[in-house]
């Protein structure tokens, strides 16, 4: 994710940090010089364009905005949502080292009992991303990492042995049934914030209407020199390649935002909640936190 200040008038043009530009640069370039190679041929052959006008396009163009407005906000909808499931994760996190350091005594077992939250939050990072987590979660449960990363979920797995222990202190009388229901109801919270996390990252937006899109995009950027090519001239290049900057630019952060978990610029910061997660719980523990993440050119991952 990135988080910086607003750019002032003149580097705005030049900031390529957080932007789609590099991935669309083929299409600006590519359409630029399409754009050229119409005029010419126009300007070579003597073609009379003039009849046809921009109207058609612009037509087109409103149908094409409404489709790109759709998908982003569809996009972003996902992106927002993601957002607050993770900004839930950390609440109800704290919620678990609250409640377990309140009712459950004695250190031995609350520590292994906060450190498995730890241990989920990493391997739900690592599913979403779907990246090797185990380096991280070792940190926490040790060696029982191995034994996680072998399950098919691994963050329900972490969920599992967090059930196991609470259960095994009511059995030994060490939790009161009231007090094993408060730490129960807390794993459930957990598990609910994971099921909607999966949700979003195995449904992705209908394919159908983004090639339905993508495929409109490209006909317009093709027929739209010959519409201009008599009314603007040498300009029509230019014209043509901001056009193609608008439309599979909105595009591409549409398809960026459309998996809020990845590791591009404009995805959320998953180290950098794990961290805040990793914060709570060993200021609850009353040890010393490790420091937030630092952002690397105003990036967060």
């Amino acid at each position: 994710m990135i988080v910086r200040p607003r750019p002032s008038f003149w580097k705005l043009f030049f900031v390529m940090r957080g932007s789609v530009v590099p991935r669309i640069l083929p299409q600006i370039f590519g359409f630029a010089l399409y754009g050229a190679v119409v005029v010419a041929l126009v300007k070579a052959l003597e073609l009379d364009l003039g009849n046809a006008g921009v109207a058609p396009f612009a037509l087109l163009g409103v149908a094409l905005s409404v489709y790109l407005g759709f998908r982003n906000n569809a996009a972003y909808d996902r992106w927002w949502e993601a957002r607050k499931l993770w900004g839930q994760l950390v609440f109800e996190i704290r919620n678990l080292s609250r409640a377990a350091s309140a009712l459950i005594a004695d250190r031995d077992e609350l520590r292994p009992l906060l450190m498995d939250s730890l241990a989920f939050c990493h391997f739900l990072r690592g599913e979403l991303r779907k990246v090797d987590a185990r380096e991280q979660a070792r940190g926490f449960v040790g060696d029982a990492a191995e034994a996680i990363f072998a399950a098919s979920n691994q963050p329900d797995a972490a969920m599992r042995r967090m059930g196991q222990r609470i259960g095994a202190l009511k059995r030994r009388g060490t939790l009161e049934p009231m007090d094993f229901r408060i730490l129960d109801e807390r794993l459930s919270a957990l598990s609910a914030m994971q099921a909607g996390c999966e949700r979003i990252m195995g449904t992705p937006l209908p394919f159908a209407y983004t090639l339905l899109l993508q495929r409109t995009a490209y006909i317009f950027c093709l027929l739209l020199p010959f519409g201009l090519a008599f009314s603007a001239g040498w300009a029509t290049p230019l014209f043509t390649a901001l056009i193609a900057y608008t439309f599979f630019g909105l595009d591409a952060l549409s398809e960026e935002l459309e998996d809020p978990f990845g590791t591009q610029a404009n995805d959320l910061a998953l180290d950098g909640l794990c961290r805040v997660c990793e914060i709570s719980v060993f200021e609850a523990l009353g040890e010393t936190p490790p420091p937030p993440i630092a952002a690397e050119r105003f990036y967060y991952s």
